[in-house]
């Protein structure tokens, strides 16, 4: 089994969640004096702009933040080119997160009565904990020339490169043709890396990391940053957008790990329009799609990374929208249809990493009678109401249903997840120095037949309050 979130959890006791919010309620009160609030701080410092020029709420990015990161993290005037900075300018931010949080699974699975077979049990843990560490670094080398490096650790201080990419912007003069080469978060119309959420399965997107149960295909995951070439351009208000990327098949992995061979491309387009009063809506698309490899050569029984063979294809479409309803509430919708090969669907693909548990070799078991693609429809709703330029709340609601199990007279409803969370950030200040969150969450998964013993439905929940800064 496995699960694409850091915890999972379950239904908390009341009483306790109750006397743990109105305390925490009472610090934010305390603490949380009324300030002005600025942009994240290595923008800020450098073009002395206010946060809400840039964000609705850090760091999720409002339209004219999303026209900046557009054009290549500039504004299109003298000062984008470091030779007009500041010598002593950095661009450098650091994020992390201190935090309280309780979690808890309903089933796990757990050593049988006298250490005989299998059982579920359920698990419930609260504490103080840590997030991991963010070290962003990105700007303009020169003119038109620019960059993004992203060192990321785990709470453990493991590190691994999350980001690293080089742009070319405005070729020929023109922001219709941009050239991005590296390790770089597909263009998502709705961004998981300036995600506002914080807890394990409510801080990324369930549609974006979706897989089958009993699915070998960890390949498509369109939340996760992938190694690859784009070429995006936009309108010179950035009311129309495109974007299109070939990435290695390797879910961003480096040096090539599962076979040279297979590729897969990223495809997205939207166009925005005035709507009066409401505000500028956006529409679009998105289509990601690819081959990735089933069979590996062995040494002794073990997969010799580089040498995947017979690729198999799957594919995720969808339509994202994002819609305003004067200046203090918008909805954010995707959708998605996805399907994968049936030789993902019975197991066979990520050999490597162990997740999937057959080789497609030559005379070996092949597919089962009667073997389907999967597939599946899914659609997001996060909304947002900005109480103040210091204040949001957060909700959002997931649902993935299957629409075809890969092995026929497989439960209907097997692998269909169900999550809602709801949060609030509050900013008491951000300045061009460093910025600072109250943050509380909540959120509840449901996983329809995942129990790791039963097959039964699993059900996860969290309760997390923290501070989240940057500097």
């Amino acid at each position: 089994m496995r699960m694409w979130a850091q915890s999972h959890l379950c239904q908390e006791q009341r009483r306790m969640s109750s006397i743990l919010a109105a305390a925490f309620a009472l610090v934010f009160l305390i603490l949380g004096a009324s300030q002005s609030a600025s942009a994240i701080p290595a923008f800020a410092r450098k073009y002395g702009l206010r946060c809400s020029a840039c964000h609705e709420s850090w760091p999720m990015l409002n339209f004219f933040g999303q026209k900046f990161k557009d054009n290549g993290y500039q504004l299109m005037n003298d000062r984008d080119a470091p030779i007009w900075q500041n010598p002593s300018y950095w661009p450098v931010t650091f994020r992390m997160t201190p935090i309280w949080h309780r979690v808890s699974t309903n089933k796990n699975q757990v050593d049988g009565v006298d250490g005989l077979g299998a059982d579920e049990a359920k698990i419930s843990s609260s504490g103080f904990d840590l997030s991991g560490l963010d070290f962003h670094t990105a700007g303009t080398l020169e003119k038109n020339f620019s960059f993004y490096l992203l060192p990321s650790s785990d709470s453990t201080g493991a590190f691994h490169f999350e980001t690293v990419m080089a742009r070319l912007d405005n070729i020929n003069g023109s922001p219709w043709l941009n050239l991005k080469l590296g390790k770089f978060e597909l263009d998502n119309l709705l961004s998981e890396k300036r995600i506002l959420t914080l807890t394990g399965n409510g801080g990324i997107y369930q549609l974006y990391h979706f897989i089958p149960l009993h699915d070998g295909n960890v390949f498509g995951q369109m939340g996760d940053n992938q190694l690859g070439v784009e070429v995006m351009g936009h309108s010179y208000n950035d009311r129309t957008r495109y974007s299109v990327a070939l990435l290695s098949s390797n879910d961003g992995t480096t040096q090539l790990p599962y076979g040279s061979e297979s590729y897969s491309t990223f495809i997205t387009g939207s166009q925005a329009f005035d709507a009066g009063r409401l505000g500028v809506q956006r529409l679009g698309f998105y289509v990601m799609a690819g081959e990735a490899p089933t069979s590996w050569l062995t040494n002794n029984g073990v997969p010799i990374p580089g040498s995947g063979t017979e690729n198999k294809g799957y594919s995720r479409e969808g339509f994202v929208g994002q819609f305003y309803f004067g200046q203090h509430l918008d909805l954010q919708v995707v959708t998605q249809h996805g399907e994968d090969s049936a030789w993902f669907g019975q197991g066979y693909g990520d050999l490597i990493d162990g997740v999937a548990t057959l080789n497609n070799t030559p005379g070996g078991p092949g597919l089962p009678a009667g073997s389907r693609n999967p597939t599946w429809n899914g659609v997001l709703f996060e909304p947002h109401y900005v109480v103040s330029p210091q204040m949001i709340l957060i909700g959002r609601y997931e649902t993935i249903r299957m629409s075809q199990q890969s092995t026929p007279g497989s439960p209907s409803n097997a692998g269909n997840i169900s999550t809602y969370t709801t949060g609030f950030r509050y900013n008491p200040f951000m300045t061009s120095r460093a910025g600072f969150a109250y943050h509380g969450e909540y959120n509840w998964f449901h996983w329809d037949g995942a129990s790791p013993v039963t097959n039964t439905n699993l059900t996860s929940s969290e309760l997390l309050f923290g501070f989240d800064f940057a500097f």
